[in-house]
């Protein structure tokens, strides 16, 4: 039987988790279940896979935890030293889903007893990659990617030498707002940007696809993954979501991964690596779909791609006020305190500012100085939402 625990368990990728893990739960035992306010869903949880703790990242929400699973047998904390001390139960896999900056620390420490994580935060690659990869090495731990668009680079290069690759593409939907005008683009809402055409999540990764922060992301995170140069790293808009990712070999080979966009075909791929097991995902039907598109990215309508790139070139403390700075500018639009377009702006703002407080291309020395660095662009970029309201 597998021991596992899952981080970010209430979110939509933990949701995913859950589902699969639920539908075969003689396999598995299931160790944590943290999640953050969504109390309710957390105690469902761990009471549905039978956990051994349940873990809120709310310290005020202790007593509410406590009560939702009294007579449960699970056992409850809250706080962020509890998501640490969570993490140090060992475990054969972890599901790192936390949003934001506050899953680095659980998905460092999970790595120290040298199982497998599989991951699912952006930010960890991105504020963190050399450290991330470094500490899974000193340990023998396994690094998975869930992200549909590494999983499926890493299933096309199962058996293949990364000095054969000649490039790789993250294909991206574009967005619910992809078929705007982009003069339009500016006055786009909230409720517009949080309506995805293809993928079921949460508000704040479905306003990121809109704007292609989120592929921002991912383009650097391939970087740090797969060791390849910014150069061979392309993004392409598919609207179908069919296509997750292509990687091109130097004999002109194209390898492409296609699946239904459910994020369950690469949640479960972790978790059954390095077997495949039956999933209950759609299977596609190639003469239904009849085509599939592609086009390059407008510059004019993504800046997000932009800036990516120039923080895949400066690498060191650039993706941690990156990440930052694009996670204030969502809080900012969230807010109604800037519009859609604004966001770019922000970050871009930020991370000039920063390069004159710190040197960007250093490299992180360890995982305090990540945190300090997140905590010091965050102040700047609100300095700089407020500059734009003035």
């Amino acid at each position: 039987m597998r021991s596992i625990s899952i981080f970010g368990a209430t979110g939509s990728i933990g949701q995913n988790t859950v589902d699969l893990i639920a539908r075969d739960r003689s396999r598995y035992r299931v160790v944590a279940v943290t999640g953050g306010a969504n109390i309710a869903r957390l105690a469902q949880d761990a009471i549905r896979l039978n956990a051994e703790i349940a873990v809120t990242a709310h310290a005020d929400r202790f007593e509410d935890l406590r009560a939702a699973l009294s007579g449960s047998g699970v056992a409850v904390a809250a706080g962020e030293a509890a998501l640490i001390e969570a993490a140090d139960r060992p475990v054969d896999w972890v599901m790192s889903a936390i949003v934001g900056a506050a899953g680095l620390a659980p998905g460092f420490r999970a790595l120290r007893h040298g199982g497998t994580l599989a991951l699912a935060n952006k930010e960890s690659l991105v504020t963190a990659g050399p450290l991330l990869l470094a500490e899974a090495r000193a340990h023998g731990a396994t690094i998975l990617p869930v992200d549909s668009e590494h999983s499926a680079v890493f299933q096309a290069l199962a058996g293949e030498d990364i000095a054969a690759v000649e490039r790789i593409i993250i294909t991206a939907s574009g967005g619910g707002l992809r078929d705007w005008p982009v003069e339009a683009l500016a006055r786009a809402t909230v409720a517009d940007a949080g309506a995805h055409p293809n993928w079921a999540m949460g508000q704040r990764i479905t306003i990121d696809s809109a704007s292609m922060f989120n592929k921002g992301m991912e383009l650097i995170e391939t970087r740090e993954f797969f060791g390849v140069p910014p150069s061979r790293i392309e993004t392409v808009i598919h609207p179908q979501s069919i296509i997750h990712a292509l990687v091109g070999f130097n004999d002109g080979a194209l390898m492409a991964h296609l699946g239904a966009p459910d994020m369950r075909h690469a949640i479960g791929y972790a978790l059954n690596w390095p077997e495949r097991r039956d999933l209950p995902v759609a299977r596609l039907d190639l003469a239904q779909i009849a085509t599939l598109e592609f086009r390059a990215p407008d510059p004019r309508r993504y800046p997000a791609l932009r800036i990516a790139r120039e923080v895949m070139e400066t690498r060191g403390g650039a993706g941690a006020v990156f990440n930052a700075a694009k996670e204030i500018a969502l809080d900012g639009f969230v807010a109604g305190r800037i519009g859609f377009m604004d966001m770019a702006t922000v970050v871009d703002r930020t991370l000039d500012a920063m390069a004159s407080q710190i040197c960007l291309t250093s490299s992180m020395a360890n995982l305090e100085e990540v945190l300090m660095t997140d905590h010091m662009a965050r102040k700047t970029a609100w300095t700089q939402i407020a500059k734009m309201e003035s």
